[in-house]
């Protein structure tokens, strides 16, 4: 009989697992540019879906490991569909078989959505049988699920669920609470409206619900955004170049002189008053570079009104390496004479620091990798024809909270002018390159500041203040995109509580929040 009982439970485990499963894939479609494209209102219209039906099985649930499962299942397709991109560079660049590849793609998910299962089961376990406190505890739960995955173990939060909101009335709530604070109030609304009906509340609480839905709507299309910067200093003009150099060639000396000399005319000959390189433009330690080489390329700009940011690794065996942006403009004579210099702080586990333990699945690897040295959290900016350009590499703009921490700094003004250099040519041609774009918008909105991109790749693009894409061009191709980007100056209130605490001030509000919702008792 025990054994028996056994088996009909992991049978109805597997049952949830598998209802969460089926509902996550709504939520992962949400992210591919195909939806996207479709409709500027598709992301959210999909998450949204997904989001309900998830509410529908937790509702149905009646013990907290059947929460348990369809949480895990749910979370692990949604970020299986959000980041499968990551199967390319582990296969295909970096060598693995492809059963092991999509294997450690599948455990990262499974093992990242445990905070998801832990969230679904908290509330099975402690909700109140009342829609309003229901709603309120789940989007409290949500947040902490989603801050957990961008936190613990260096974080790694792609694909969080306010990034499917760009083009909604939620992103009006960016520079407040910015992108968790979205998901966490998406997740609020949606099971509001869902656990109204599931638990027959009255037909004016459903009025008054959906009526605020739409309330929200019309003020979205018709009320200007709240704005709490301004103008500053005159636009700059930028040529950003995309070098789109194969992944399967960036590293390879046979290969490499071409991209060299591309990259290098380009940054003698573009014109403006800044430069920007990708990430790795210049894939060589300055001094392993033909002789003359690297001062030739720095002499142009020193001597001249026009500025670069060169992405570029430095260091040494003896003092460490660095993924590093290089900045140089007039009056600079050399990397010890002054030429600025933006050191990656948020380094990529297993790309530019191998955690602890897992040397041997680098080792299976075919790829370039190393440890790096950190960088510091609050850098200085940039200082670009009045403007203040603050840099960041790959995915480091992925962590606004981080971002934040350059507004509150004494070193230079804040930031007026955000700028990423990457290169996303390991991991595909279309998804990666679409998220990513996705990422910087968010971020332009909870700062309010104009973002540029210089990518291998894609998305080479300039996204002004309000998160729109004003200049962009085509991924996969080879080319410089020409812009006037104007920098803004003013703090948003996602600057100003972030900046100095992070996410704990969220973090602190959700467990408030959870706190009151669960002291009351149950109906």
């Amino acid at each position: 009989m025990r054994r028996a009982g056994k088996t009909r439970r992991g049978v109805s485990g597997l049952r949830w697992l598998g209802l969460g499963a089926l509902v996550g894939v709504l939520q992962a479609l949400a992210f591919y540019p195909a939806v996207a494209h479709l409709t500027p209102v598709g992301p959210v219209a999909m998450s949204v879906l997904a989001l309900a039906a998830l509410v529908l099985v937790l509702h149905r649930a009646q013990r907290p490991m059947q929460g348990a499962w369809a949480g895990w299942g749910f979370g692990t397709v949604w970020l299986v569909g959000g980041t499968g991109w990551m199967f390319v560079s582990l296969h295909r660049y970096g060598g693995l078989p492809s059963w092991l590849a999509g294997g450690a793609v599948l455990l990262l998910c499974a093992a990242l959505s445990l905070y998801l299962a832990l969230a679904c089961a908290a509330w099975v376990r402690w909700r109140r049988r009342r829609w309003a406190a229901d709603a309120l505890l789940l989007g409290g739960l949500w947040l902490l699920a989603e801050a957990a995955r961008a936190l613990i173990f260096t974080g790694f939060p792609w694909a969080a669920s306010g990034y499917a909101l760009l083009d909604s009335p939620f992103a009006r709530l960016a520079p407040w609470v910015g992108v968790y604070g979205m998901g966490q109030v998406l997740v609020t609304l949606v099971a509001a409206l869902v656990l109204a009906v599931a638990l027959r509340a009255g037909g004016k609480v459903r009025i008054v619900l959906v009526g605020g839905v739409v309330a929200l709507a019309v003020a979205h299309a018709v009320l200007p955004s709240l704005s709490f910067v301004q103008n500053h200093s005159r636009p700059l003009s930028v040529a950003l170049l995309q070098g789109n150099v194969p992944q399967s060639e960036k590293f390879e000396p046979q290969h490499q002189g071409d991209a060299l000399i591309w990259h290098a005319k380009q940054l003698v000959s573009a014109k403006g008053d800044l430069i920007v390189a990708p990430e790795t433009a210049i894939p060589l330690l300055p001094a392993d570079l033909p002789d003359g080489f690297w001062a030739a390329l720095l002499k142009p700009f020193q001597t001249s009104d026009r500025a670069a940011l060169i992405g570029v690794p430095l260091g040494s065996f003896e003092h460490g390496y660095t993924n590093s942006v290089v900045g140089v403009s007039r009056g600079t004579v050399g990397l010890e004479g002054g030429v600025y210099r933006y050191n990656k702080h948020h380094l990529v586990p297993f790309g530019e620091f191998i955690p602890w333990g897992f040397r041997w699945f680098v080792d299976m690897m075919n790829m370039p990798l190393g440890d790096f040295t950190r960088g510091p959290r609050n850098a200085p900016s940039f200082e670009v024809a009045g403007q203040w350009v603050a840099p960041n590499i790959c995915y480091e703009d992925l962590f606004g909270e981080e971002l934040a921490a350059r507004f509150t700094g004494a070193l230079t003004p804040a930031p007026t002018i955000l700028a990423n250099v990457s290169n996303l040519a390991w991991f595909g041609e279309e998804v990666a390159i679409h998220q990513h774009l996705q990422i910087a918008r968010l971020r332009s909105l909870e700062f309010q500041r104009p973002t540029i991109r210089s990518t291998n790749t894609g998305a080479t693009a300039v996204i002004d203040h309000r998160g729109i894409v004003t200049d962009l061009l085509a991924a996969n191709t080879q080319g410089v995109l020409y812009a006037q980007v104007q920098g803004t100056t003013g703090l948003t209130p996602f600057a100003r509580w972030a900046g100095p605490w992070g996410l704990w001030p969220l973090i602190g509000l959700a467990v408030m929040l959870i706190v009151t919702v669960t002291r009351r008792p149950a109906s």
